[in-house]
């Protein structure tokens, strides 16, 4: 990087917020950092409408930009180039796939998986069929420019790196790994008691957690079936499943009705701020995340980091991502998810074992190290 001149650099930020899930929330860590590491050179960060005011940072060096643009959308391949190229940026950071199929700056992309190429689905989408395979077509197009055309990739793990190098044949010297990190809520402990915040959400017993969208890779269907099953030897056992209303999880709800004839037995409590979600995380008996595909999964680690006993699914990255800090199953076997499953709720020492584990494991990921490598991959970029 030329020291001494400023470069003006671009991060679409339109993501930002925890309400995003976890896309929401790497874009937030990061660009929080981000501007406050580098003194050195302009930040210009492109904001919606409903997170232009969260984002609060006054330095003088960073200025915001309305693009009221939605994500996947024709006005988003028209309008936010021409924003973009009204700033003269030196280089523009997509935290997301979703990158123009015409951008007038050279750009870096974070690649978080693959899911739309892997997981090809009607039943991940509102839309009707036909229209439902045209997007998904355009969405494939869209990702293979950006993959393409990016002057650096960022990927958040070493399986999804392995699987772009596999699928589009790039060389894997244009990709960097930054593991990502774990919010500071949840590294921090509370001495307040939990009992008036689950018993709102009508959780009285002991409980399994889930915590995320409900998209059909997240496998939450195959999880409620087993349940009767689990239910035999643990009566009074219920079954926590934490994300945002919307069409994917009313669909599993109506799904979950034949098992779940009380209404008390497996309980949505909708999206939860994280000050009432750590304590979901401290008193379950375990996190359970039984998802077919993930690139990173950010909410095991989060349970971890609270004391909870993490079993996962043992596909794509969590393997990586979670190592000996949790207990395995394959989501496809429903006779090798009972018995896991069922051994963690009936072994107290193991479970003690897990959550000294995964406070161990939770140590390797730091937003702070994420941010200070994806600072480097910019300046490493403009160097170039």
């Amino acid at each position: 990087m030329d020291n001494t001149k400023k470069k003006r650099i671009g991060i679409d930020a339109r993501f930002y917020g925890p309400t995003r899930k976890g896309l929401g929330r790497y874009t937030q860590e990061v660009v929080d950092r981000v501007v406050v590491m580098d003194k050195k050179n302009d930040y210009v960060v492109f904001l919606s409408r409903d997170n232009f005011e969260e984002f609060d940072h006054q330095a003088p060096n960073v200025k915001k930009v309305l693009a009221d643009i939605r994500w996947y959308t024709l006005v988003e391949q028209i309008k936010l180039p021409w924003l973009i190229k009204k700033e003269k940026l030196d280089l523009i950071h997509f935290p997301h796939f979703n990158v123009p199929l015409y951008c007038p700056t050279g750009f870096i992309v974070t690649i978080h998986d693959l899911i739309l190429t892997k997981f090809p689905t009607v039943r991940a989408t509102t839309l009707n069929p036909l229209f439902y395979w045209f997007k998904n077509w355009a969405y494939r197009l869209v990702i293979k420019k950006a993959i393409m055309r990016a002057r650096k990739i960022i990927a958040v793990s070493q399986f999804t790196k392995d699987d772009l190098i596999k699928q589009f044949g790039i060389d894997g010297k244009r990709i960097s790994v930054t593991l990502l990190g774990v919010k500071k809520i949840f590294l921090e402990n509370s001495n307040i008691q939990a009992l008036d915040i689950l018993g709102r959400h009508g959780v009285r017993n002991d409980f399994l957690l889930y915590v995320g969208n409900a998209y059909p890779h997240k496998n939450l269907e195959g999880l409620i079936k087993i349940w009767p099953q689990l239910k035999k030897e643990n009566k009074n056992l219920q079954l926590v499943l934490v994300g945002k209303d919307d069409y994917f999880y009313e669909r599993v709800k109506l799904f979950a009705e034949k098992y779940n004839k009380d209404g008390q037995s497996i309980i949505f409590p909708g999206f939860l701020p994280d000050k009432d979600l750590i304590y979901f995380y401290q008193n379950a008996l375990a996190y359970i995340f039984p998802s077919r595909y993930e690139g990173f999964g950010l909410p095991p680690l989060e349970a971890m980091a609270q004391g909870c006993p993490v079993i996962s699914s043992n596909q794509a990255s969590m393997p990586e991502i979670l190592g000996e800090a949790a207990v395995y199953f394959d989501p496809d076997k429903e006779d090798e998810m009972i018995e896991v499953i069922s051994k963690i709720i009936n072994d107290p020492p193991l479970r003690s074992d897990l959550r000294v584990k995964g406070l161990e494991q939770v140590e390797k990921y730091s937003w702070e190290k994420c941010a200070s490598e994806t600072l480097n991959i910019y300046k490493d970029f403009l160097d170039s």
